[in-house]
């Protein structure tokens, strides 16, 4: 299916599932995915946030995310997002998890910008919900997306080393550079 980092796509994946830390670029490089397969992208904070940044009913989250992978991603999807604990295995399948393992030095930046950028605009997300310059003094890192990319990245990074020791689908981008010519590389 794949060759190692920097390698060719021997054969298109047709599934592809874009993990990393907050700030990576996960959906940017997903909708990029989707673009060049052809296939439909989905966030999966769309799924699994609702209206006033409150989780969603899980059985609702599963039941949208089922009907994407039935319906406009039956024939193949590029999906981006962690929620591991909600999953419950629903993505196992991809072809591919392209998992951006960019340093903090790469990360912080970009996710401070896109912080800001996002609460000075009043940019909507998902279900109306938006990023608030206040939460940026907050020390709580699940009221803090800055603080959260910060404490949360080595935990990342544990989870997807241990997940790549034993799965060959996990391709491990370390650079920008290195998920541009992997994102090239796809036929």
């Amino acid at each position: 299916m794949t060759t190692p980092v920097g390698g060719t796509v021997e054969a298109a994946p047709r599934t592809v599932r874009v993990v990393g830390n907050s700030g990576a670029g996960k959906t940017t490089f997903a909708r990029a995915v989707a673009a060049r397969l052809g296939v439909p992208h989905l966030e999966l904070d769309e799924v699994f946030w609702d209206a006033g940044w409150q989780y969603r009913d899980l059985p609702d989250a599963h039941e949208r995310l089922a009907a994407f992978l039935a319906g406009p991603g039956a024939g193949g999807w590029a999906i981006d997002g962690n929620w591991n604990t909600r999953l419950e295995g629903m993505l196992d399948g991809a072809d591919v998890v392209a998992w951006l393992d960019y340093p903090r030095r790469v990360v912080m930046p970009r996710v401070v910008w896109r912080t800001v950028a996002r609460g000075v605009t009043r940019r909507r997300l998902w279900h109306g919900n938006r990023e608030r310059l206040a939460n940026l003094v907050k020390r709580d890192p699940e009221q803090n997306i800055v603080r959260w990319a910060w404490t949360q990245h080595e935990g990342y990074r544990a989870r997807y080393v241990a997940l790549a020791a034993h799965d060959p689908r996990v391709v491990r981008l370390r650079t920008p550079r290195e998920a541009r010519r992997w994102l090239d590389a796809l036929r």
